[in-house]
């Protein structure tokens, strides 16, 4: 659409799951933290990886495994690198492995607290439709519809009542689409051509402006 006022947003979890094992200095189940180290053990050829986790309650450590007796031959070199320095930006992207937590934990706490980045796109001087392309870098338990309303600041009820209408579409679609955990590549566009206050109240939202 040419009459589109385009954003982008990238939301960034403030707080990594914690998974629940068993620790041996409290004697039961509890969360653990990353540590945003990594160990490694070289036996030969062969290479073992671990993210280390600590205790919330004692700080007792609680190695998670990244692989095991791996060839060092068969290792992605950029991986390699990455834990041989213990690169930041990489370790974080392991601590939302949750496929990986899910192996070695039967109970994985997950945190709603994230920071939205948002960016323009394209930008219209008489736009009427609103589209938002959501980054999401790392898995997220925060539904569409409470980043929507918070972000847009609008109620709920609202944000349902323009998806009924037609006015609020996404892709992809769904009738429950609202109430799932947003997903990176999702698009949104919001039909606010009847909206005469898009300027003052919808732009800065979109773009988190103070209106």
């Amino acid at each position: 659409m040419c009459n589109t006022l385009q954003v982008r947003w990238t939301i960034i979890p403030l707080i990594p799951p914690q998974p629940w094992v068993a620790c041996s200095g409290c004697g039961g189940l509890r969360a653990f933290e990353s540590s945003n180290k990594i160990r490694l053990n070289a036996n030969g050829r062969r290479l073992d990886a671990w993210l280390i986790y600590k205790c919330s309650t004692c700080d007792r450590t609680w190695n998670r495994p990244i692989f095991e007796r791996r060839n060092v031959r068969d290792i992605n070199p950029a991986v390699l690198d990455a834990l041989q320095s213990n690169d930041p930006s990489w370790i974080r992207a392991e601590t939302f492995n949750l496929e990986a937590l899910r192996r070695k934990s039967q109970r994985i706490d997950e945190f709603s607290d994230f920071e939205v980045r948002k960016e323009l796109l394209h930008d219209v001087p008489d736009w009427e439709h609103l589209e938002i392309e959501l980054s999401v870098p790392y898995p997220s338990s925060t539904r569409l519809d409470r980043l929507l309303a918070l972000e847009l600041r609008i109620s709920r009820s609202q944000l349902s009542a323009l998806h009924q209408n037609t006015l609020l579409q996404t892709k992809p679609d769904g009738a429950d689409i609202l109430r799932r955990r947003i997903r990176n590549g999702i698009r949104i566009t919001v039909d606010l051509s009847g909206m005469p206050d898009r300027d003052l109240v919808w732009r800065p939202a979109a773009l988190g402006m103070t209106s």
